[in-house]
């Protein structure tokens, strides 16, 4: 079984024929990584926009890179840096103390961050009118980085390329990944796309601001009255959103927010177990630009879902040791510090959904895999669940029948992981005790040597 194992990941797709399966867990030892083979540049994707991308090879003690796939990874937001929070904080292979990472997936497969939408993390605009406001900017602006970095790394043209991503950044993946399959298919882009996963993540707005009462009541975050407060709050985003006033829908959005940390006395959005009172005053030292950000009343929007992953100590990494490192960044250039705008500027874009986008990918049989953590506020799991019944694709019944089946630990252990789905081209995860960061959560457990393996 182990010579079958050829990613390493958290989740992961898993194919047969036309159809997806889970392969058991199973127990493996990881070496000590050595520094990764890696690259990196710049992409002008528009007039004053260019977006930064950092790749590393994989580094598997048993395979070379060529054998194993390339996963394009992409942070939520918007405007969180996954050549920041997602490498260093996630799945790259050292931590922010630049420690190796014992659990890297780097191990599994070659990494590709983009720092996205333009403006994230190294990205960056040298004007207010070229950052991205829509969710067909952000895919038409990364469709520019992926041409131009299967052009020049004409080594990863045949290897299997997957978009993983995690709470906005799985709207945004959705949305590329749609673009990548239809220039594949027109031949305007050489590349080996086989599938997107889409990790706890902002698909569906509504129906994941929807599932916030019914979640935190059944898991005891709200009395009654807290119920009462909470639902009339989402019913008002409800109205705004039927209306068309979708940037009214964002403000609706901050204040349902506030409702909640009232009445659950500062519940954790990410993981409602664990209460971190550090994350409103990280990244003190970040050049907030409060004119902008009084738009909206959107404060606790950005340090919600944006300034958390970009805490003082990632902070100062960032603009101290790596960008020493990397020796391109223009000395103008501060990592995240347009963050705040690129979320400013999809206020308006934020509140929509793209379900009839995952639509598009099933029926195109794009490989769809979709996890969420169980502890998971922002994104509920209900909420997820919500959207996927809305979904029009033909085989969504044969799905709805399907009967989950559990998955461990380790093959010896009787604790159950996860709960899953697949029927055809679409993976549904129920990922037990995870929170919204699913893949720390994993790494976590992989420590003690228990590993989701699988096999594409």
């Amino acid at each position: 079984m182990v010579e079958e194992c050829q990613v390493l990941l958290c989740l992961s797709f898993v194919k047969h024929s036309n159809c997806f399966f889970f392969s058991p867990l199973l127990a493996f030892s990881i070496k000590e990584p050595k520094e990764a083979k890696q690259a990196w540049g710049y992409v002008p994707v528009r007039s004053n926009a260019s977006m930064f991308w950092w790749l590393y090879y994989a580094d598997s003690p048993t395979q070379n890179f060529t054998q194993l796939p390339l996963i394009l990874w992409l942070q939520g937001g918007p405007g969180a840096s996954g050549c920041g929070y997602g490498n260093f904080e996630e799945i790259g292979p050292l931590d922010s103390d630049l420690k190796p990472r014992k659990t890297t997936w780097l191990q599994a497969a070659s990494l590709l961050f983009v720092d996205n939408p333009v403006g994230t993390g190294y990205s960056y605009v040298n004007d207010t009118l070229a950052y991205a406001t829509d969710l067909s900017m952000v895919a038409s602006d990364m469709m520019v980085v992926l041409r131009e970095f299967f052009k020049s790394k004409v080594e990863f043209q045949t290897i299997p390329f997957y978009i993983f991503s995690e709470s906005y950044g799985g709207k945004m993946a959705a949305a590329i990944a749609l673009e990548v399959h239809k220039a594949s298919q027109a031949g305007t882009i050489k590349c080996n796309f086989h599938g997107v996963a889409l990790g706890d993540s902002w698909i569906s707005p509504l129906d994941s601001v929807l599932a916030w009462g019914p979640y935190l009541y059944s898991t005891s975050f709200l009395d009654d009255q807290g119920l009462k407060e909470v639902t009339t709050a989402a019913k008002k985003i409800l109205n705004a959103i039927n209306t068309g006033a979708f940037k009214f829908a964002t403000l609706l959005w901050s204040k349902a927010e506030d409702i909640i940390e009232k009445n659950t006395n500062g519940v954790n959005f990410y993981n409602i177990l664990t209460h971190d009172s550090t994350e409103d005053t990280a990244l003190s030292s970040v050049n907030l630009k409060h004119s902008l950000l009084s738009l909206l009343s959107s404060v606790k929007l950005f340090q919600h879902h944006v300034k958390n992953q970009m805490k003082d100590k990632l902070n100062d990494l960032m603009n101290g040791p790596i960008r020493k490192k990397l020796k391109i960044i223009p000395d103008y250039v501060k990592w995240g510090g347009q963050s705040a705008d690129v979320f400013m500027n999809m206020a308006e874009d934020f509140m929509k959904n793209a379900i009839d986008i995952v639509d598009s990918l099933l029926e195109a049989n794009v490989n769809v895999t979709v996890y969420n953590g169980q502890l998971d506020l922002i994104v509920p799991t209900i909420g997820q669940e919500a959207w996927l019944r809305k979904l029009k694709w033909p085989k969504l019944k044969e799905f709805n029948t399907l009967k989950w089946q559990p998955l461990y630990t380790c093959p010896e252990c009787t604790e159950t992981a996860a709960f899953y789905k697949s029927y055809c081209n679409l993976s549904f995860f129920w990922i037990l005790k995870a929170g919204h960061m699913v893949s720390p959560f994993y790494a976590f457990r992989a420590r003690r040597g228990q590993l989701l393996f699988c096999r594409l």
